[in-house]
């Protein structure tokens, strides 16, 4: 179980901070790029959704084609929490040292896009007054960890929940006959 959940979580977390370093680039480097939140999630969620291939893999060709709810939510969880864990260092990494400002770039972009949605006045106010109290918390690394994690992690979770219920399978019944 260990190898198939450090398999498919690296592989996972090499996906998802690979799609993270491209869409950060985009927004970073042109701030008046439109974000598609709809569009990552649905992104992630397909990523994520190598949990289902993890587990079904264990369970066909290490355990006879039969594995329990609990055992298949627990080793899918474990690959989301390899794969979310690899997100993370990425982008810590990625913030600390190449895109130590993005915050900056993130509230220009989120600005302008209150402003492309029709924003008041005293709605860009009350925006901007929001993203310095961001700007503020995200100086705290474990903020940076935490709220990294939210992004990613509930996601997997899901994704862990769903493909467990669709992989769980009870052993077949033994018919005695007499």
């Amino acid at each position: 179980m260990k190898r198939n959940v450090l398999i498919f979580g690296l592989v996972l977390g090499a996906i998802l901070a690979g799609n993270m370093v491209y869409m950060v680039n985009l927004a970073y480097n042109n701030p008046e790029f439109m974000s598609n939140e709809l569009m990552g999630y649905a992104a992630m969620i397909i990523v994520f959704s190598l949990t289902f291939f993890g587990v079904k893999n264990y369970r066909d060709k290490q355990l006879n084609g039969v594995i329990s709810f609990g055992k298949a939510f627990k080793m899918s969880a474990l690959i989301a929490l390899v794969g979310s864990t690899i997100y993370v260092v990425v982008w810590l990494f990625y913030y600390y040292i190449f895109v130590p400002d993005f915050i900056d770039k993130y509230i220009t972009h989120v600005l302008h896009q209150a402003v492309a949605d029709g924003a008041t006045s005293a709605d860009l106010e009350a925006k901007s007054a929001e993203m310095n109290q961001f700007k503020e918390m995200y100086k705290s690394p474990l903020f940076v960890v935490l709220i990294s994690y939210t992004e990613v992690l509930p996601v997997g979770l899901v994704i862990a929940f769903i493909s467990s219920l669709i992989l769980k399978k009870k052993p077949d019944a033994v018919v005695v006959s007499k």
